[in-house]
């Protein structure tokens, strides 16, 4: 049978096809896309890929990302944050999220991930050990458990408030609500509740 596509964009197309989100024909599109492009997009983007693993590590205390060389992120280093207000959040890229709100100055503690027994992750393979080591180390006064409003964010918050146990530190979750803008039609059972339970008084 006669090849359609020659094996190494094939090759590429297969590549792409391994990224969350994307499916065949937009890994069809992005390997087209550097077929035809000879502005020096694709020797940027192979040079930044082979370069990625290299110029990045892991805050050893809040285990956020920082670049390669540097033991402690900026994040935790800085001043001005306070250490005794510490965000937990599953993944790095969680803290981009609170950060674009310019409304949060403490600092934050990544977990790595989710409880989830379905996917073989226990507690013992997140950063929660490190994370109550931190409340004694630095005499944090305040947890805010920014997890997701999902069965794996609620568990992972629930076992972390009982690991925390009898010591004397707030613990407070995110609030959850409506986005502006959705009818209440619109809204699940889990969001409206949230928004029930969290209502203020006006």
């Amino acid at each position: 049978m006669a090849q359609v596509l020659p094996p190494s964009l094939t090759a590429l197309i297969e590549a792409f096809g391994v990224l969350p989100g994307v499916g065949p024909r937009t890994a069809e599109r992005y390997a087209y896309f550097m077929l035809k492009n000879t502005s020096g997009a694709p020797q940027l983007l192979a040079s930044k890929l082979l370069a990625l693993h290299a110029g990045i590590a892991y805050c050893k205390k809040t285990f956020a990302l920082t670049e390669s060389g540097k033991e402690l992120s900026d994040l935790y280093t800085d001043p001005s944050r306070d250490k005794q207000i510490v965000a937990v959040v599953a993944e790095p890229f969680d803290i981009v999220a609170l950060e674009n709100t310019a409304q949060y100055k403490g600092t934050y503690h990544v977990l790595g991930g989710l409880v989830s027994p379905i996917d073989g992750i226990s507690p013992e393979q997140l950063h929660i050990k490190e994370l109550i080591q931190r409340i004694d180390d630095d005499k944090v006064t305040e947890i805010i458990l920014a997890t997701n409003a999902s069965v794996e964010g609620e568990s992972t918050a629930l076992y972390i408030q009982q690991q925390i146990g009898d010591r004397d530190v707030k613990i407070s979750r995110l609030a959850r609500g409506l986005p502006v803008g959705v009818d209440l039609e619109y809204a699940d059972q889990i969001t409206l509740g949230r928004a029930l339970e969290g209502r203020t008084q006006l």
